[in-house]
């Protein structure tokens, strides 16, 4: 078995420095890896089959995960290959056979200037509570942002942090703050329990990987409005589709209330995609929505597609909408006209702010 893991750790330090930030093992392919959003078959090795990714699979999991992994059919888990190239890791079986994508995590976190993110997401460092929301598809940066604002507040303000993920991503290093990270099913049973657990531990900041359901946001909503800094990422488009999200996770007797209670708690939404760039690597397109009164009375009284209209003309109030920062990066020659578009939510509406 070391010599399986040998094998597999050899393809994800090869992975690494060739700047991949994943890894795809699945039966019947070449081991690839993707940079810069493309998909690049590593066609020098074998082509896997079921035994081989068994091997593989069996040969990091350990007889507590394996079990696991027998059971439910998928499993994250964290995984460290050395002090400088850390995965999150998923085993999933198609069609009876093992599979296993790596995602890399770096070791520093970095810098909102570093991430080209814009300066005004920094606001929400400053606040003593409410709740703040990072969207945008799944591999488009919203760990990484999330970690950049955590830091932030871990380097400036001394407060006690707790982030809740499945699984830890990246490794914060305590400065002024006290952070206390916990992983679903080794730390905690669910991402709601853990939630609701911070009333009693005396937080002022709580990061969430992922809200998945309604009482997860059930817990994230209450713990802004009881004081709380609360930072969470959802899979979803846009500022408008965030909000509405939520509110449609809930029962219908239970939506007026919800409603209430965003439109008190809601701090922003930032919503990215990362965008491929002309000079090779990625940047990040982001709308920026701030919970200013128009906002919060939009959200009060049901007008959710009006967000849309509140980003467009907020921009005195420091908010950007996605096509804005296409328009923005297309200008700067960062990404191809093909790219905004192809990422754009309106491309009639892009064309018209890029001339």
């Amino acid at each position: 078995m070391d010599n399986y893991k040998k094998q597999l750790d050899d393809l994800i330090e090869m992975t690494a420095q060739k700047g991949g930030s994943d890894l795809h093992l699945s039966p019947g392919h070449h081991p690839t890896m993707r940079v810069d959003s493309r998909l690049i078959p590593l066609t020098e090795q074998p082509i896997f089959d079921r035994q081989l990714l068994e091997n593989l699979v069996f040969s990091i999991l350990g007889e507590e995960r394996k079990a696991i992994f027998l059971a439910q059919k998928e499993l994250d888990f964290a995984y460290e290959l050395n002090d400088d190239v850390r995965c999150r890791a998923n085993v999933y079986q198609t069609r009876g056979n093992f599979a296993v994508a790596f995602r890399f995590i770096p070791k520093n976190i970095r810098t909102i200037e570093e991430l080209n993110l814009p300066l005004a997401i920094k606001i929400f460092s400053k606040l003593s509570q409410g709740f703040v929301l990072v969207a945008g598809p799944n591999g488009h940066g919203k760990s990484t942002t999330m970690a950049a604002l955590i830091d932030l507040i871990n380097h400036e303000r001394a407060e006690k942090i707790v982030t809740i993920e499945d699984p830890i991503e990246y490794i914060f290093s305590p400065d002024r703050s006290i952070i206390d990270q916990r992983e679903l099913y080794q730390d905690t049973l669910s991402f709601s329990k853990a939630l609701r657990s911070t009333f009693r531990e005396n937080v002022n900041v709580i990061m969430v990987g992922e809200m998945r359901d309604y009482e997860t946001m059930s817990a994230a909503v209450s713990a802004a409005e009881t004081g709380h800094l609360v930072f969470a990422s959802l899979h979803t488009n846009n500022a408008a589709q965030t909000v509405q999200r939520i509110i449609d996770s809930f029962p219908p007797e239970q939506q007026r209330q919800i409603v209430s209670q965003l439109a008190d708690t809601i701090s922003g939404v930032i919503s990215q995609r990362l965008i491929p760039r002309t000079k090779g690597g990625l940047i990040p397109a982001v709308e920026l929505m701030i919970a200013n009164t128009a906002v919060r009375n939009l959200i009060r009284d049901g007008r959710i597609q009006q967000l849309n209209l509140a980003i467009d003309t907020g921009s005195d109030a420091g908010m950007i909408s996605l096509n804005r920062s296409l328009a923005d990066l297309l200008r700067r020659k960062e990404i191809s006209a093909e790219q905004a578009e192809f990422y754009s939510l309106n491309p009639s509406e892009l064309r018209m702010l890029a001339r």
